[in-house]
């Protein structure tokens, strides 16, 4: 259900259509179908405010957390990662009421990233431009994704070469008559070689002009 609401919610952040703090009321109406059709639960408004600040908890908790020296986020088991037992015991010594978070899973963090990083930059009393805002850590791309990425951009290169409307320069290349002309004219230049070196030379073009 989780991932069916923040997919509808990110969906329409993208399209502009997102009010502080929440969804204008056609976007509930959206979430509210959507789980439905995809989850065959029916939910109601009040619910879809309570996830949306559980989503918003996790966000500001695991990004505070983040902005500390010693964690990372592991994306493929979807919890924290820290350097050591002592990094994390030192950090709920001083905030006690997120030590639940050492082992909790939390799915769908791209998603709710996407979402509440919005909503906290545009808040009242959101960080200045000079002060560091928490993000999570770029999610890894996996082997396949990279390959896959990488030949699209090939593919994107060769488009755009292809496109251009400059002709391709072509390496030049001496026509055989001209080299077997550069031959007869050397002085002293037997005709028991010549074959050999015409074959030499018509086969490099940097053998030719070197010799030239």
């Amino acid at each position: 259900m989780d991932k069916t609401l923040l997919d509808v919610l990110v969906d329409h952040l993208n399209k502009g259509d997102h009010a502080q703090n929440g969804g204008k009321p056609h976007v509930y109406n959206a979430a509210i179908k959507a789980i439905r059709d995809k989850c065959g639960l029916d939910i109601t408004k009040e619910k879809i405010c309570s996830r949306m600040k559980t989503f918003d908890k996790h966000y500001e908790v695991i990004t505070k957390i983040l902005s500390q020296s010693g964690f990372d986020w592991d994306w493929v088991n979807n919890k924290l990662l820290m350097d050591s037992d002592d990094v994390w015991d030192k950090y709920v010594k001083a905030n006690d009421k997120v030590s639940c978070y050492k082992n909790k899973e939390v799915k769908n963090c791209e998603a709710i990233c996407t979402i509440y990083s919005e909503d906290h930059a545009t808040s009242e009393g959101a960080m200045t431009g000079t002060e560091a805002s928490p993000k999570f850590p770029p999610k890894r791309m996996r082997t396949r994704e990279a390959i896959l990425c990488m030949l699209g951009d090939m593919k994107g290169t060769f488009r755009d070469a292809m496109k251009s409307l400059e002709p391709l320069e072509l390496s030049k290349v001496t026509p055989p008559l001209e080299i077997l002309a550069a031959l007869k004219v050397i002085p002293d230049f037997g005709r028991q070689v010549m074959p050999q070196a015409y074959g030499k030379l018509i086969l490099s073009e940097r053998l030719f002009q070197a010799l030239i």
